[in-house]
Protein backbone atom coordinates (compact mmCIF):
# COMPACT_ATOMS: atom_id res chain seq x y z
CA UNK A 1 0.00 0.00 0.00
CA UNK A 2 2.81 2.27 0.74
CA UNK A 3 4.04 1.76 -2.60
CA UNK A 4 0.45 3.08 -4.25
CA UNK A 5 1.01 6.19 -1.94
CA UNK A 6 4.54 7.06 -3.03
CA UNK A 7 3.00 6.73 -6.64
CA UNK A 8 0.33 9.10 -6.17
CA UNK A 9 2.74 11.56 -4.57
CA UNK A 10 5.19 11.17 -7.41
CA UNK A 11 2.22 11.79 -9.84
CA UNK A 12 1.22 14.80 -7.58
CA UNK A 13 4.64 16.52 -7.80
CA UNK A 14 4.83 15.78 -11.65
CA UNK A 15 2.06 16.65 -12.60
CA UNK A 16 -0.82 18.58 -10.32
CA UNK A 17 1.78 20.69 -8.53
CA UNK A 18 3.63 21.99 -11.39
CA UNK A 19 2.57 25.38 -10.33
CA UNK A 20 3.65 25.30 -7.38
CA UNK A 21 7.63 25.24 -6.67
CA UNK A 22 6.94 24.48 -3.24
CA UNK A 23 4.37 21.51 -3.18
CA UNK A 24 6.00 19.87 -6.17
CA UNK A 25 9.40 19.66 -3.72
CA UNK A 26 7.10 18.44 -1.04
CA UNK A 27 5.44 15.80 -2.79
CA UNK A 28 8.55 14.60 -4.39
CA UNK A 29 9.65 14.11 -0.88
CA UNK A 30 7.55 12.51 0.75
CA UNK A 31 7.22 10.10 -1.68
CA UNK A 32 10.78 8.84 -0.88
CA UNK A 33 10.10 8.81 2.55
CA UNK A 34 9.60 5.50 3.84
CA UNK A 35 9.00 6.67 7.39
CA UNK A 36 5.98 9.22 6.12
CA UNK A 37 5.03 6.97 4.03
CA UNK A 38 3.92 4.51 6.70
CA UNK A 39 2.30 7.02 8.75
CA UNK A 40 0.17 7.89 6.22
CA UNK A 41 -0.80 4.40 5.26
CA UNK A 42 -2.47 4.11 8.98
CA UNK A 43 -4.56 7.12 8.67
CA UNK A 44 -7.84 6.48 7.65
CA UNK A 45 -8.47 6.24 3.19
CA UNK A 46 -9.70 9.61 2.40
CA UNK A 47 -7.15 11.53 4.84
CA UNK A 48 -3.76 11.33 2.70
CA UNK A 49 -3.97 13.03 -0.14
CA UNK A 50 -0.90 15.73 -0.48
CA UNK A 51 -2.97 18.44 -0.13
CA UNK A 52 -4.49 17.91 2.96
CA UNK A 53 -1.12 16.76 4.69
CA UNK A 54 0.74 20.54 3.41
CA UNK A 55 -2.35 22.45 4.58
CA UNK A 56 -3.18 20.88 8.11
CA UNK A 57 1.04 21.74 8.23
CA UNK A 58 0.87 24.97 7.16
CA UNK A 59 -1.92 25.44 9.77
CA UNK A 60 0.18 24.44 12.80
CA UNK A 61 4.11 25.49 11.95
CA UNK A 62 3.29 27.78 9.23
CA UNK A 63 4.48 27.71 5.49
CA UNK A 64 8.09 25.68 5.56
CA UNK A 65 10.78 27.17 3.12
CA UNK A 66 11.45 23.51 1.74
CA UNK A 67 11.41 19.80 2.79
CA UNK A 68 13.90 20.16 4.70
CA UNK A 69 12.05 22.15 6.89
CA UNK A 70 9.04 20.34 6.19
CA UNK A 71 10.72 17.01 6.97
CA UNK A 72 11.74 18.00 10.29
CA UNK A 73 8.97 19.77 11.77
CA UNK A 74 6.17 17.37 10.73
CA UNK A 75 8.53 14.51 12.40
CA UNK A 76 8.35 16.93 15.49
CA UNK A 77 5.13 17.91 15.43
CA UNK A 78 3.37 14.86 13.65
CA UNK A 79 0.17 14.74 16.32
CA UNK A 80 -0.51 17.96 16.19
CA UNK A 81 -0.61 17.78 12.09
CA UNK A 82 -2.30 14.72 12.08
CA UNK A 83 -5.34 15.76 14.71
CA UNK A 84 -6.08 18.88 12.26
CA UNK A 85 -5.66 16.19 9.25
CA UNK A 86 -8.78 13.98 10.91
CA UNK A 87 -10.79 17.09 11.99
CA UNK A 88 -10.95 19.07 8.87
CA UNK A 89 -11.59 18.22 5.05
CA UNK A 90 -10.34 19.65 1.74
CA UNK A 91 -12.58 22.07 0.75
CA UNK A 92 -11.64 24.01 -1.75
CA UNK A 93 -13.88 26.32 -2.90
CA UNK A 94 -12.51 27.51 -6.38
CA UNK A 95 -14.98 30.10 -7.43
CA UNK A 96 -13.10 30.96 -10.89
CA UNK A 97 -14.93 27.03 -12.08
CA UNK A 98 -17.52 29.60 -12.38
CA UNK A 99 -15.78 30.94 -16.04
CA UNK A 100 -16.02 27.07 -17.58
CA UNK A 101 -19.71 26.38 -16.12
CA UNK A 102 -20.92 29.69 -17.36
CA UNK A 103 -21.65 29.03 -20.93
CA UNK A 104 -23.29 25.44 -20.10
CA UNK A 105 -25.41 27.57 -17.52
CA UNK A 106 -26.32 30.14 -19.88
CA UNK A 107 -27.62 27.92 -22.44
CA UNK A 108 -30.51 25.74 -20.36
CA UNK A 109 -33.77 27.21 -20.68
CA UNK A 110 -34.03 29.87 -18.38
CA UNK A 111 -34.35 30.42 -15.35
CA UNK A 112 -32.15 27.94 -13.86
CA UNK A 113 -32.41 26.38 -10.25
CA UNK A 114 -28.63 25.62 -9.17
CA UNK A 115 -28.00 23.10 -6.61
CA UNK A 116 -24.22 21.87 -5.85
CA UNK A 117 -23.05 18.88 -4.16
CA UNK A 118 -19.92 19.24 -2.04
CA UNK A 119 -20.86 23.11 -1.78
CA UNK A 120 -18.31 23.75 0.32
CA UNK A 121 -18.93 27.32 1.23
CA UNK A 122 -21.27 27.76 -1.62
CA UNK A 123 -18.85 30.13 -3.26
CA UNK A 124 -19.83 28.45 -6.85
CA UNK A 125 -23.17 28.77 -6.64
CA UNK A 126 -23.15 32.70 -7.30
CA UNK A 127 -21.94 32.73 -11.30
CA UNK A 128 -24.71 35.47 -12.00
CA UNK A 129 -23.02 37.59 -9.34
CA UNK A 130 -19.49 37.80 -10.64
CA UNK A 131 -17.77 39.37 -13.46
CA UNK A 132 -16.19 37.44 -16.47
CA UNK A 133 -13.05 37.87 -18.69
CA UNK A 134 -12.43 35.91 -21.82
CA UNK A 135 -9.53 35.18 -23.45
CA UNK A 136 -8.39 39.10 -22.61
CA UNK A 137 -11.33 41.13 -23.31
CA UNK A 138 -12.85 39.20 -25.98
CA UNK A 139 -15.53 38.63 -24.40
CA UNK A 140 -16.43 40.49 -21.16
CA UNK A 141 -19.72 40.25 -18.65
CA UNK A 142 -21.16 40.93 -14.90
CA UNK A 143 -19.22 43.25 -12.65
CA UNK A 144 -16.67 42.58 -10.03
CA UNK A 145 -14.95 41.89 -8.09
CA UNK A 146 -13.97 39.34 -8.75
CA UNK A 147 -13.32 39.01 -12.08
CA UNK A 148 -12.90 35.63 -13.57
CA UNK A 149 -10.42 35.26 -16.28
CA UNK A 150 -10.87 32.31 -18.58
CA UNK A 151 -8.43 31.50 -22.02
CA UNK A 152 -10.44 29.68 -24.12
CA UNK A 153 -10.04 27.59 -27.18
CA UNK A 154 -12.06 25.46 -29.86
CA UNK A 155 -14.67 28.16 -30.14
CA UNK A 156 -16.99 27.27 -27.14
CA UNK A 157 -20.18 28.96 -27.06
CA UNK A 158 -19.88 32.12 -24.89
CA UNK A 159 -22.66 33.81 -23.49
CA UNK A 160 -24.33 37.06 -24.04
CA UNK A 161 -25.37 37.33 -20.86
CA UNK A 162 -25.61 36.10 -17.08
CA UNK A 163 -27.93 32.92 -16.34
CA UNK A 164 -30.55 33.89 -14.35
CA UNK A 165 -30.76 32.12 -11.39
CA UNK A 166 -33.83 32.04 -9.11
CA UNK A 167 -33.07 29.64 -6.91
CA UNK A 168 -29.85 27.87 -5.45
CA UNK A 169 -28.74 25.72 -2.61
CA UNK A 170 -25.84 23.47 -1.77
CA UNK A 171 -25.32 20.20 0.24
CA UNK A 172 -22.21 19.24 2.05
CA UNK A 173 -20.60 16.81 4.70
CA UNK A 174 -19.41 19.64 6.99
CA UNK A 175 -20.95 22.92 4.98
CA UNK A 176 -18.54 26.31 5.40
CA UNK A 177 -20.55 29.37 7.25
CA UNK A 178 -19.08 32.21 5.15
CA UNK A 179 -18.97 34.62 7.99
CA UNK A 180 -16.74 32.08 9.84
CA UNK A 181 -13.35 33.32 9.41
CA UNK A 182 -11.48 30.12 11.10
CA UNK A 183 -12.67 28.25 8.34
CA UNK A 184 -12.69 31.06 5.24
CA UNK A 185 -8.55 30.81 6.63
CA UNK A 186 -8.53 27.00 6.27
CA UNK A 187 -9.95 27.80 2.30
CA UNK A 188 -7.00 29.80 2.22
CA UNK A 189 -4.62 27.38 3.56
CA UNK A 190 -5.75 24.88 0.69
CA UNK A 191 -4.55 27.11 -1.90
CA UNK A 192 -0.88 26.34 -2.72
CA UNK A 193 1.70 28.72 -2.31
CA UNK A 194 3.13 30.07 -5.44
CA UNK A 195 -0.82 30.85 -6.71
CA UNK A 196 -1.54 33.42 -4.51
CA UNK A 197 -3.78 35.63 -7.09
CA UNK A 198 -6.14 32.16 -6.38
CA UNK A 199 -6.04 33.90 -2.34
CA UNK A 200 -8.01 36.81 -3.85
CA UNK A 201 -10.21 35.90 -6.06
CA UNK A 202 -11.30 33.87 -3.23
CA UNK A 203 -11.73 36.91 -0.66
CA UNK A 204 -13.27 38.72 -3.09
CA UNK A 205 -16.08 35.88 -3.46
CA UNK A 206 -16.36 35.45 0.03
CA UNK A 207 -17.25 39.05 0.32
CA UNK A 208 -19.75 38.81 -2.67
CA UNK A 209 -21.20 35.52 -0.30
CA UNK A 210 -21.73 37.36 2.84
CA UNK A 211 -23.96 40.10 0.91
CA UNK A 212 -26.43 37.26 0.89
CA UNK A 213 -25.24 33.85 1.77
CA UNK A 214 -25.91 30.63 -0.57
CA UNK A 215 -27.94 27.96 1.49
CA UNK A 216 -25.52 25.06 2.30
CA UNK A 217 -27.50 22.47 3.92
CA UNK A 218 -25.35 19.14 5.93
CA UNK A 219 -26.41 15.88 3.71
CA UNK A 220 -24.97 13.31 1.91
CA UNK A 221 -24.95 13.51 -1.95
CA UNK A 222 -25.53 9.80 -2.19
CA UNK A 223 -28.81 9.64 -0.25
CA UNK A 224 -32.12 10.97 0.03
CA UNK A 225 -30.40 14.30 1.18
CA UNK A 226 -30.35 14.83 -2.27
CA UNK A 227 -33.65 14.38 -3.15
CA UNK A 228 -35.54 16.43 -0.16
CA UNK A 229 -33.13 19.55 -1.04
CA UNK A 230 -33.94 18.94 -5.05
CA UNK A 231 -37.70 18.96 -4.33
CA UNK A 232 -37.16 22.58 -2.54
CA UNK A 233 -36.65 23.58 -6.31
CA UNK A 234 -39.03 25.53 -8.28
CA UNK A 235 -40.80 23.56 -10.66
CA UNK A 236 -41.12 26.44 -12.85
CA UNK A 237 -36.84 26.80 -13.14
CA UNK A 238 -34.66 24.05 -15.24
CA UNK A 239 -32.80 22.30 -11.95
CA UNK A 240 -28.86 21.57 -12.29
CA UNK A 241 -27.19 19.51 -10.19
CA UNK A 242 -23.77 20.10 -10.44
CA UNK A 243 -20.34 19.57 -8.41
CA UNK A 244 -16.68 20.44 -9.27
CA UNK A 245 -13.65 17.88 -8.04
CA UNK A 246 -15.66 15.65 -6.09
CA UNK A 247 -16.13 12.88 -6.64
CA UNK A 248 -12.54 11.39 -5.48
CA UNK A 249 -13.80 11.18 -2.17
CA UNK A 250 -16.48 9.21 -3.25
CA UNK A 251 -16.31 6.05 -2.78
CA UNK A 252 -17.03 4.20 -6.27
CA UNK A 253 -20.47 2.88 -5.17
CA UNK A 254 -21.22 6.09 -3.96
CA UNK A 255 -20.51 7.38 -7.31
CA UNK A 256 -23.11 4.98 -9.23
CA UNK A 257 -26.07 5.91 -6.33
CA UNK A 258 -25.70 9.42 -7.12
CA UNK A 259 -25.60 9.53 -10.94
CA UNK A 260 -28.36 7.13 -10.76
CA UNK A 261 -30.25 9.75 -8.28
CA UNK A 262 -29.54 12.74 -10.55
CA UNK A 263 -31.31 10.50 -13.36
CA UNK A 264 -34.09 10.29 -11.44
CA UNK A 265 -34.55 13.74 -10.37
CA UNK A 266 -34.71 14.69 -14.07
CA UNK A 267 -32.15 17.17 -13.49
CA UNK A 268 -29.45 18.59 -15.84
CA UNK A 269 -26.09 16.96 -14.61
CA UNK A 270 -23.05 18.93 -14.56
CA UNK A 271 -20.12 17.69 -13.88
CA UNK A 272 -16.01 19.08 -13.61
CA UNK A 273 -14.01 15.89 -12.61
CA UNK A 274 -10.51 14.41 -13.35
CA UNK A 275 -11.95 12.36 -16.59
CA UNK A 276 -11.35 8.86 -15.45
CA UNK A 277 -14.00 9.35 -12.58
CA UNK A 278 -16.47 10.28 -15.22
CA UNK A 279 -15.86 7.46 -17.19
CA UNK A 280 -13.29 9.27 -19.68
CA UNK A 281 -9.72 9.33 -21.02
CA UNK A 282 -7.41 9.77 -18.45
CA UNK A 283 -5.27 13.05 -18.33
CA UNK A 284 -2.70 14.06 -15.78
CA UNK A 285 -3.30 17.85 -16.18
CA UNK A 286 -6.93 18.49 -16.96
CA UNK A 287 -10.12 17.74 -16.04
CA UNK A 288 -13.06 17.17 -18.22
CA UNK A 289 -16.19 19.16 -18.54
CA UNK A 290 -19.41 17.06 -18.96
CA UNK A 291 -23.07 17.79 -19.26
CA UNK A 292 -25.18 14.61 -18.66
CA UNK A 293 -22.44 11.83 -18.94
CA UNK A 294 -21.41 13.42 -22.35
CA UNK A 295 -17.87 15.36 -22.44
CA UNK A 296 -18.07 18.70 -23.71
CA UNK A 297 -14.70 20.25 -22.75
CA UNK A 298 -11.52 19.96 -21.07
CA UNK A 299 -10.57 22.80 -18.59
CA UNK A 300 -8.32 24.06 -16.21
CA UNK A 301 -8.69 22.90 -12.51
CA UNK A 302 -8.23 26.26 -11.24
CA UNK A 303 -11.09 27.69 -13.95
CA UNK A 304 -7.97 29.56 -16.01
CA UNK A 305 -8.50 27.68 -19.26
CA UNK A 306 -11.71 26.13 -21.27
CA UNK A 307 -11.14 23.34 -24.13
CA UNK A 308 -14.36 23.35 -25.99
CA UNK A 309 -14.71 19.21 -27.91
Amino acid sequence: MTERLATGYRDFARHEARRSTLYAELGAGVAEDAELLGWLDGLPVGKRQPNLVFAAYRLVAGTPSGWAEFETTLKDRRDEIEGVMLERRTQTNEAARCAFMLPLLAALPQPIALLEVGASAGLCLLPDRYGYDYDDGACRLGAGPPVLACRTEGSPPLPQALPEVVWRAGLDLDPIDVFDEDRVHWLELLIWPGMEHRIETLRAAVEVARRDPPRIVEGDLTTSDLDALAAEAPRDATLVIFHTAVLAYVPRDGRAAFRERVDRLGATWLAAEAPDLLDFEPHPNLMALARDGERVAMVDGHGGYLSWG
